[in-house]
């Protein structure tokens, strides 16, 4: 049997902030995650999604920056990170949120035989309430387990080998993971060799997003790129400090990256032929 990998090999990486982004659309992110559901690795493959604050984030987190270098797949989040790339030059196609890429696989779910998921993350009680919407909405789509660590967990072992236990019981196709950056990133790396799921997708907010316990800014906010301001209106105690510093950062590391993209071109300018 021909692989979805052999017929439709990935476009090259591109370099962007320190770190490679898969310059994919959703519907080739998809493609790809369900191509490794079918084929499983011996290790679990796994996904992030970069956004401004794990940009910001990144140039000074040595443990982040491991996870990027092990990711299977690295999808550009947010549009300012979309934007910049633009600005660049950089063939990202398209913005790739977890919050959209996880109900859009659920939607191709019964092109695939079914998929099994479990959700790891969010307050408890969360993730069962979003199982029972999922498995309303996308009855292909069978939640196999769920499960809300205690604060804390990722420093005790005990807690830790509590949940790679029911994952190996479970034995999902696809991982959800909702810690939040960069706590879902690290502990993913950290485990990768043990967690029993095909693919692991770290994607923050989208439990609660599924649950109803948080609402999504609406389309027009998500295309217009202004998403940031739902969340900041929603939860200002919490994000502003996060948003102030990203909006003080990010736009030197685009400069940064302006900067040296110049300097490549005048080099391969001045090489001679």
């Amino acid at each position: 049997m021909i692989t979805l990998l052999e017929t439709h090999p990935r476009p090259p990486r591109v370099a962007m902030f320190g770190f490679e982004i898969d310059p994919l659309s959703l519907d080739q992110a998809v493609q790809q995650i369900y191509e490794w559901t079918t084929w499983r690795s011996h290790r679990s493959r796994f996904v992030v999604t970069p956004n401004v604050d794990h940009a910001v984030m990144y140039q000074e987190h040595a443990a982040l920056q491991a996870a990027y270098a092990h990711a299977s797949l690295v999808l550009a989040d947010g549009m300012p990170v979309i934007a910049a790339a633009r600005l660049l030059g950089l063939p990202i196609p398209e913005r790739v949120a977890g919050s959209d890429l996880v109900p859009e696989l659920f939607e191709r779910a019964a092109d695939h035989g079914g998929l099994r998921v479990f959700l790891l993350g969010a307050a408890p009680g969360v993730a069962t309430r979003a199982a029972t919407y999922i498995e309303h909405r996308w009855p292909s789509v069978e939640v196999v387990d769920t499960y809300s660590p205690p604060l804390g967990f990722e420093h005790d072992a005990r807690e830790n080998e509590t949940i790679l236990a029911k994952i190996a019981r479970a034995r999902p196709d696809v991982l959800i993971v909702g810690f939040g950056a960069p706590k879902q990133e690290l502990w993913v790396d950290a485990h990768r060799d043990r967690i029993e799921a095909a693919v692991t997708l770290c994607v923050g907010a989208t439990i609660d997003f599924l649950a109803g316990e948080k609402r999504r800014a609406p389309m027009w906010m998500r295309k217009t790129g202004l998403e940031w301001l739902h969340r900041l209106l929603r939860e200002p105690k919490r994000l502003f400090g996060r948003y102030a510093r990203d909006a003080w950062r990010f736009p030197r590391l685009v400069f940064h990256e302006w900067h040296q993209s110049r300097d490549r071109r005048s080099g391969e300018v001045a090489q001679p032929g």
